[in-house]
C-alpha cells in the first residue's frame, strides 16, 4: 500500500511501498478516505513531541471504511464508516483507567505518534477505539472531527457555563467549537495572529461577536478563554483578559514556554489547566453532539502525495480552517 512516512524528525515524510496490514486479535482493517492534518502532526515531525516510533506513518483524523476484522470483533460490520482518533490504547487496568482517566494512562498508544496511523490508504486500529461518525457529514468534513473537534469539545468543557468566550488562535479546532459555542446560545470572540484576515474574516462568518489581533483586548472581560495556538505567551494575555474566578484552558499537547507573569494575573481564584489527550466518553459524547449541530467544515484537500505541502501550509500559517489528506 502507499504511505506517507517519516523517518527521522525534522525531515520530510517519503512516499513509501508498505506491505499491507494485518489486523490482530480486536483489531480492524480500515480503507482510508480521509485524514486530517493536525497540529500534532507538526509537532511530531517537527521533532517537539519525543519518542516517536520510527519510522512512522503520521496521522491521527482518520475517516474510513472497515474492510477487515480480527479476532475477536463483533461490534463492528465490514463496509462500515469509522473515525480512528488520536487514542489509540489504554491498559484499562491502572489508577487512572480505572478512575475513568484514561486518557492519563502511562501505557496509552497514540495514532500517528507511538501507533502508525493514516497517512496510508489503509491503516489498522483497535476497534474499541473506533468511532462512528455523523452520516450528516462526508468524509472530508468529518476528518477534522477527531481530533480538531474532540480535544476543542474537551477544552469548551472545561469551561463550564462560562460566557463570553475568548478562542486565541482561529484554526481547525476554534473553527469547530466557534459554532458549538453558539448553538450553545454563547458569545465567542476569535483573536489570531495581527494581520491574519482570512481566519478573522471566517470566525466572523461563523457567529463569532468579534474577532481581532492577539493583543487587543476583548469588549468586555471574559468569562474564560481557550488558547488553541502553541504559542506561551498567549498563556499571560488571556489570563488578563478573563474575569475573577475565570478559567484559562490551554488546548494544545505541544505549547512553547510560558513566560514570568504577576501573580496579579492568576489572583482572584482564576483557573489555569491544560487538555491531555481525549477519552472514549469524549468522542461519544461529542460525535452525537456533531449529529445534531449543523457544523460548517471549513477544509483544504490536498493528495496523499502531497502531504509534505500540507504540513508546510499549516506550519506557516496559510491554511484557514483544516487541511485534509485524500488517499
Amino acid at each position: 500500500m502507499r504511505a506517507m512516512l517519516l523517518d527521522a524528525p525534522g525531515r520530510p515524510l517519503r512516499q513509501a511501498e508498505l506491505a499491507m496490514p494485518i489486523p490482530g486479535p480486536g483489531q480492524v482493517r480500515v480503507k482510508v478516505l480521509a485524514c486530517g492534518v493536525c497540529r500534532t502532526d507538526l509537532h511530531v515531525v517537527d521533532g517537539e513531541l519525543a519518542h516517536p516510533k520510527l519510522p512512522l506513518v503520521p496521522g491521527h483524523e482518520i475517516v474510513g471504511r472497515v474492510d477487515a476484522v480480527g479476532p475477536g470483533v463483533w461490534d463492528l460490520a465490514l463496509g462500515e464508516r469509522v473515525g480512528i482518533p488520536w487514542l489509540g490504547h489504554t491498559c484499562g487496568a491502572c489508577p487512572t483507567c480505572r478512575s475513568g482517566h484514561e486518557n492519563l494512562c502511562e501505557q496509552a498508544g497514540f495514532t500517528g505518534y507511538t501507533l502508525d496511523g493514516g497517512y496510508a490508504e489503509y491503516a489498522v486500529a483497535e476497534a474499541g477505539y473506533c468511532f462512528r461518525l455523523p452520516p450528516n457529514l462526508d468524509d472530508v468534513a468529518a476528518a477534522p472531527l477527531l481530533c480538531a473537534g474532540l480535544i476543542g469539545h474537551r477544552a469548551l468543557a472545561m469551561t463550564g457555563n462560562a460566557d463570553p468566550l475568548g478562542f486565541w488562535g482561529f484554526g481547525a479546532a476554534a473553527h469547530i467549537l466557534a459554532q458549538v459555542a453558539r448553538a450553545q446560545g454563547r458569545t465567542v470572540y476569535a483573536f489570531t495572529r495581527p494581520g491574519d484576515v482570512a481566519a478573522q474574516t471566517l470566525a466572523l462568518k461563523l457567529g463569532c461577536a468579534g474577532a481581532y489581533d492577539a493583543g487587543t483586548p476583548p469588549p468586555e472581560p471574559l468569562g474564560a478563554a481557550i488558547v488553541f495556538a502553541p504559542v506561551g505567551a498567549l498563556i499571560p494575555e488571556a489570563l488578563a483578559r478573563v474575569k475573577p474566578a475565570g478559567v484559562v484552558v490551554c488546548a494544545g499537547i505541544h505549547m512553547s514556554d510560558v513566560p514570568a507573569f504577576p501573580y496579579a494575573l492568576l489572583w482572584g481564584e482564576r483557573v489555569l489547566r491544560s487538555v491531555a489527550n481525549l477519552t472514549r466518553r469524549d468522542g461519544d459524547e461529542f460525535m452525537a453532539l456533531a449529529a445534531k449541530i449543523p457544523l460548517h467544515m471549513e477544509t483544504t484537500a490536498y493528495a496523499l502525495s502531497d502531504a509534505n505541502q500540507a504540513l508546510s501550509d499549516l506550519r506557516d500559517g496559510r491554511l484557514t480552517g483544516a487541511a485534509v489528506l485524500v488517499p
